[in-house]
């Protein structure tokens, strides 16, 4: 599969497993010790896939940070909760998604100038910024300043994506980008505006993980996929 070695594949499939299974879970309400566990090796085992293939230690470190950032938030249930854990799991994400800029920006086919000509996206980028920023602001509270200060973070993950060449598994690196911007705009969206009863909080779990953890793997195909 994609090139790999075989264990490294196994590896693939037991992080596409928790991953599915995690799936199944993700919407019960509460936290518990087999949702913190299959959320974190869900990534946790990309990132092992990383370190064994990958001539780039930022992949790996921006998988692993993610990991440790699914964890603590795994750990969050309520406001009086999220303080401590949900803002080291921002941080641990903040840090991923440096990593993962650096790791697009320092790409040999990596060019600033195709954002002049993806302005579209960046502004659609920066708006959605915005209208983050001021929910965040508005609603999220005494943790208003960390999710302010998170939101730069993840847009310059999605525009330095731009910068590469769209050619070979590297096409999958935006694709993957708008997943994950995705999955944390409906993780706002569940935190801090929807309502407790609201009927979009029933779907809006399977999405969130659906399209984070596809977008996880689609970075890590992206740069460990054999020719």
């Amino acid at each position: 599969m994609f090139g790999w070695p075989d264990h490294v594949t196994l590896l693939f499939l037991a992080a596409s497993f928790c991953a599915l299974c995690y799936l199944f879970v993700c919407a019960r309400p509460g936290r518990s010790w087999l949702k913190s566990v299959l959320k974190t090796l869900s990534v946790g085992l990309l990132a092992l896939v990383a370190f064994q293939l990958a001539d780039r230690l930022l992949l790996g470190v921006a998988l692993t940070c993610c990991a440790v950032g699914d964890f603590f938030l795994s750990r969050t249930t309520s406001d009086q909760g999220l303080s401590e854990a949900f803002v080291t799991s921002l941080g641990a994400f903040g840090i991923g998604h440096l990593a993962y800029a650096a790791l697009f920006a320092l790409q040999p086919g990596a060019d600033l100038l195709r954002l002049k000509d993806g302005w579209p996206l960046v502004l659609a980028l920066g708006l959605l910024g915005l209208v983050v920023l001021y929910l965040a602001l508005r609603r999220a509270g005494r943790l208003r300043f960390g999710v302010a200060l998170y939101i730069p973070f993840i847009l310059l993950m999605g525009v330095a994506a731009m910068a590469l060449p769209p050619v070979g598994a590297l096409a999958l690196v935006l694709p993957a980008a708008l997943l994950f911007i995705l999955s944390d705009f409906a993780l706002a969206q569940e935190l801090f505006v929807l309502p407790r009863g609201h009927r979009l909080r029933r779907p809006l779990p399977y999405v969130i993980w659906s399209s984070y953890w596809l977008a996880q793997a689609l970075f890590l195909i992206a740069f460990t996929a054999g020719p």
